[in-house]
């Protein structure tokens, strides 16, 4: 991971983390707001799928900055756990497939076949980021590398949403493109780390 996206991620984390101060205090639990977030991500997709870009697009950017509060909660009120990690990652592949069933409503609605083709591509790249992720860590291997992770993917689709057309089109094809870009960075890794170790024995 570069230098600069180590300390954007400490600031961001710090921000959070004085934002949930009061949260904390009044007793709400990470995995509440994890649900709030998943509820957030659900309506982002129902304004995607009655057409609303510029809207969606500002919805997408709250849910997207929400999202962080669950982890920085968890922290601030000393209440991480294993399976508040695992829940939290849970739900937010179901807030990526939610805000892409509402764009590919919209794309199929309006007889949009490109649009409807990459809205697929991106949810595919997306997961796919995730599951590269997940199943290196079940074989025991830290594997968070790559350029576009879930940060990354929700700024690039809020801010194409906001902007007049083609920028939505653009950006799925950003997404699509430089997710199948980070699964392959994400293989690159996790090949040298297991060849390194087989030639060790």
């Amino acid at each position: 991971m570069t230098g600069w996206r180590q300390t954007i991620q400490r600031r961001t984390r710090a921000a959070a983390e004085q934002a949930v101060g009061p949260l904390a205090r009044w007793g709400v639990s990470p995995n509440q707001l994890t649900v709030a977030g998943l509820l957030l991500n659900a309506g982002a997709g129902a304004i995607l799928a009655l057409g609303w870009l510029v809207p969606g697009g500002i919805a997408v950017l709250v849910a997207s900055a929400f999202d962080l509060f669950d982890g920085a909660l968890a922290r601030v009120a000393g209440r991480e756990t294993r399976f508040g990690a695992f829940f939290d990652s849970t739900l937010d592949r179901y807030s990526e497939a939610l805000l892409f069933c509402g764009l590919l409503i919209w794309f199929t609605r309006t007889d949009d076949w490109l649009g409807t083709l990459l809205c697929y591509l991106a949810l595919l790249g997306s997961l796919m980021v995730s599951y590269a992720r997940a199943r290196a860590e079940g074989l025991g291997l830290e594997c968070t590398v790559g350029w576009f992770q879930r940060p990354e993917r929700m700024i690039v689709l809020g801010v194409g949403l906001l902007l007049p057309s083609p920028a939505p089109i653009v950006s799925l094809v950003i997404l699509t493109v430089l997710s199948q870009y980070t699964v392959i960075q994400r293989m690159i890794h996790v090949y040298r780390l297991t060849a390194d170790r087989e030639r060790e024995h």
